[in-house]
């Protein structure tokens, strides 16, 4: 099973909450209205949200890497 590195760069999120709302399992918004990864590593069941996340992300502030296949 592959595993992937999740990072948000917070200097350039605009706290819209897409990446919550899309992947609650991944993304949080703190209190300050930024998003905080929850899950830094994840595996393939969670690789389909986190992508549609990075896909949707108005700041496009969110990657993914594959780290291990």
């Amino acid at each position: 099973m592959a595993k992937y590195k999740v990072s948000v760069d917070r200097d350039a999120c605009i706290g819209d909450g897409v990446c919550e709302s899309l992947c609650p399992e991944v993304f949080k918004l703190d209190d300050e209205g930024i998003s905080t990864v929850l899950k830094p590593e994840i595996d393939d069941s969670l690789y389909d949200c986190v992508k549609q996340a990075v896909e949707s992300c108005p700041a496009e502030c969110i990657t993914l890497e594959k780290i291990e296949d």
